[in-house]
């Protein structure tokens, strides 16, 4: 691989045409102003200069050393740019970022070819910035990301809403509190900072005015017309993540311009993700951006449209370093054949269809509202017990059908779903659905899942309430998965009415009757592929290493009060404080994170989420103290913010955002 000199630019100021100015970190190969180069393009609000510093400085130096620049740039209000936030995904940001193309072609040292990639937030905003075709932009490449902003995001997934949704806004509140750096902006730093305190929004209240899929989602979400999207697209993911259904939709939707990578990957960049094995990301990215930004012919459009990582009977455990299975291809992704499994009288799980005009069998379901407890985090930064642990605890509470022990080995590859007919005594209700790998030893890994406001059976766009007492048909698509059950293990069915604290509790205790003689399970063959071995990052140990002060530490509980009749889920995370070898500067941010509730009374919800980040150098200290809430009433979501701004022990800022009631839409 060629290894060019490069010079690493620490800020650069780029002037938007409103006046604004962002600040950019750029990796700019030497020579570029004689010999032009593509260059690739990065967009988030997570903070060049600290937030995201060790993961770009494990990847961009590589392309700059391949010839290719980097081009990292904070959002408006993060970091070290200027101004405010105004939300997700907006317009203004999206129009920034067409505008940023554009001024990135343009430079003498541009070849005038442009790629853009990120994970997550900056995953997201790559695609949305394709559908907007700015000419300079010839391929990207989208990681971690989502083509529908309603059902595959932190936010509600088939009209259920997700804990994720006050933790992520939590977690914004926070991350644009922080001042921006002395050094790069001198002393206009307080002001910037005192301008951010004071107008910066608490995203929930916006996302909770949203909570049907309305226009406010179809924005951005590719999958609206997804041939607006005309470049090049490698769209990467990671089963442990919550962002495991778009590179198969990416493919169905753009099955002529777009390939998809999974792997086992909780949410990061593959070359350093957990649980291994990993992928040679750096190698992946530059052939591909070679051959889409300089025209090289490298063999990349013979690549498999779908590369995947199969789970091999992957145990549950506290930590998982590295994951099972086997590395598969197939050049041309189409649905796969599904087999199909019923439920016998007596209550096993069998291969076959439903048999027709069956006597209906009516069972009653009516989770204990704490149940999902083993869930683990929706998107997921460290392979422990952000994973979805050992689901025996979780299924007490659940119905559960299983197959016998399995003859043979069955692999799948897609999305499972579940058919049933079913009734609830509430307008409003949840089914949770998941598939569970029973080993021989008892141990239960949760293989897939799939949740479900009923209300949302036929669509998004109009929930119905559910007709108390009569009997519905329901359909429930489950998450993609990419696993093999051995022989000797069982399949296990486990359906639920409650997933929390996943799930936020509907308003109602509902109890569901199921008619099993009517319930079908469809499993995803993995039909005919290739086997093959992914190449490994050369560099096993990619990230920088920064100097600790103090360490990190990571605390999750589940703390059942049987006197109160209480369980609280409690999560601490504490990243340490690191300090950047090249700048000085020392973060660090902990979070402690509690949710509760009693597990018969759906009103006794809460999530509170507080958030201290701490910025420093010597003679210089800021903190930042956010504390963000929701409960509940049968008819209202209930949510209140605040922060809290300190310089050394002074106290410089407070703001509260007053509690608003919000009415819950059929969720």
């Amino acid at each position: 691989m060629l290894s060019r000199p490069f010079t690493t630019i620490e800020n650069q100021w780029i002037t938007l045409a409103d006046g604004t100015r962002l600040a950019a970190r750029i990796w700019m190969p030497d020579g570029a102003e004689t010999d032009p180069v593509p260059a690739v393009f990065e967009f988030l609000p997570y903070r060049k200069r600290d937030g995201t510093s060790p993961r770009d400085e494990s990847t961009y130096p590589v392309f700059a050393a391949a010839g290719i620049a980097g081009v990292r740039v904070d959002i408006r209000g993060s970091g070290e740019s200027d101004g405010v936030i105004d939300g997700e995904y907006t317009e203004l940001e999206l129009a920034n970022a067409c505008e940023l193309i554009a001024w990135i072609a343009a430079q003498p040292w541009s070849n005038g070819s442009v790629g853009m990639m990120g994970i997550s937030w900056g995953g997201f905003n790559c695609l949305q910035v394709a559908a907007l075709r700015p000419a300079a932009l010839k391929a990207v490449i989208s990681i971690a990301s989502t083509t529908d902003r309603y059902n595959d995001d932190i936010h509600y997934k088939n009209g259920c809403h997700l804990s994720a949704q006050l933790s992520w806004a939590a977690t914004m509140l926070a991350y644009q509190s922080r001042a921006p750096d002395p050094e790069i902006v001198g002393d206009c730093w307080r002001a910037m900072w005192m301008e951010r305190l004071e107008n910066e929004p608490f995203f929930l209240e916006e996302w909770l005015a949203h909570q049907r899929r309305d226009a406010f989602w179809k924005h951005g979400s590719i999958g609206e017309d997804f041939s607006a999207v005309a470049i090049p697209s490698l769209v990467i993911a990671g089963w442990a993540d919550g962002y495991r259904n778009t590179p198969l939709l990416a493919v169905e939707g753009m099955p002529d311009r777009s390939k998809a990578l999974i792997g086992p990957w909780i949410h990061k960049y593959p070359h350093f993700a957990w649980p291994k094995p990993r992928a040679d990301f750096h190698g992946e990215a530059i052939a591909f951006w070679n051959r889409w930004l300089r025209g090289e012919t490298n063999g990349t459009d013979t690549v498999p449209q779908v590369r995947a990582y199969i789970l091999d009977a992957v145990k549950p455990a506290p930590r998982r370093d590295v994951d099972p299975g086997f590395w598969i291809a197939k050049d041309k992704w189409s649905q796969p054949e599904m087999q199909i499994f019923y439920v016998e009288a007596f209550g096993s799980l069998t291969e076959g269809q439903p048999i027709p005009h069956a006597p209906a069998h009516p069972v009653t379901l009516k989770s204990p509202l704490d149940t999902g407890t083993a869930a683990g985090e929706w998107f997921t930064l460290k392979p422990d017990a952000e994973l979805a642990g050992d689901q025996r605890g979780d299924d007490a509470g659940s119905l559960t059908f299983q197959t016998a022990p399995l003859p043979h080995a069955l692999d799948i590859f897609g999305r499972p779903e579940l058919s049933v007919m079913l009734s609830s005594d509430a307008p409003v209700a949840n089914l949770i659905a998941r598939i569970v790998d029973m080993h021989p030893d008892g141990s239960a890994t949760r293989v897939a899942f799939g949740v479900l406001n009923l209300t949302h059976r036929n669509g998004n766009a109009e929930p119905q309430p559910m007709v108390p007492g009569e009997p519905t048909p329901i359909r429930l698509t489950l998450d993609a998965c990419g696993y093999r059950f051995r022989p000797g293990h069982r399949i296990r069915l486990s359906l639920s009415s409650a997933y929390w604290p996943m799930v936020l509790t509907a308003p109602f205790d509902a109890e569901l009757t199921l008619d099993i003689a009517s319930l079908g399970l469809a499993l995803p063959k993995l039909g005919e592929h290739q086997t093959f071995e992914m190449k490994q990052p050369d560099n096993p140990s990619p990230l920088p290493a920064y100097i600790e002060h103090a360490p990190s530490e990571t605390r999750r509980q589940v703390l059942r009060d049987l006197s109160a009749n209480r369980t609280d889920y409690v999560i601490y995370e504490d990243t340490g404080l690191f300090e950047h070898p090249g700048t000085g500067l020392s973060t660090r941010q902990v979070r402690d994170e509690v949710w509760s509730i009693s597990p018969g009374d759906p009103q006794s919800m809460t999530g509170t989420s507080v958030w201290t980040c701490d910025m420093q150098r010597p003679g210089w200290f800021i903190r930042t103290i956010s504390t963000s809430r929701i409960a509940c009433t049968e008819t209202h979501w209930l949510i209140s913010a605040s922060v809290v701004a300190y310089e050394g022990e002074t106290k410089v800022f407070a703001k509260t955002f007053p509690e608003k009631a919000i009415r819950r839409d059929l969720m």
